[in-house]
């Protein structure tokens, strides 16, 4: 069973950065789509951005440009590269196995403003 574990959330203030890492447990990030999902108090759990196996990257409209998503094949694991910071980011981050379904526990991130 493939598992993932996340790290790098905190707590940043507004226009800070922060790198996310998703470290997966098995050879399966360079073949598979990863995503990054984020949920927020009273909202529902929501894709942030994904990565293909060929490299093609999608972003939720409100982080483009300012979070990178990218992966480390050699060291199988995903990262969110989270620039410009601002309150409305503050959330549970949760990285996503697409295919299998399989979720990591989670990383609180927490922007002040």
């Amino acid at each position: 069973q493939v598992q993932l574990v996340e790290s790098g959330g905190g707590l940043v203030q507004a226009g800070g950065s922060l790198r996310l890492s998703c470290a997966a447990s098995g050879n399966i990030v360079s073949r598979s789509t990863m995503g990054w999902y984020r949920l927020a108090p009273g909202n529902q759990r929501d894709l942030v951005a994904s990565i293909t196996s060929g490299g093609t990257t999608k972003y939720e409209d409100s982080v483009k440009g300012r979070f990178t998503i990218s992966r480390d094949n050699a060291k199988n694991t995903v990262y969110l590269q989270m620039n410009s910071l601002k309150p409305e980011d503050t959330a549970v981050y949760y990285c996503k196995l697409m295919y299998l379904g399989i979720w990591g526990q989670g990383t609180q991130v927490t922007v002040s403003s």
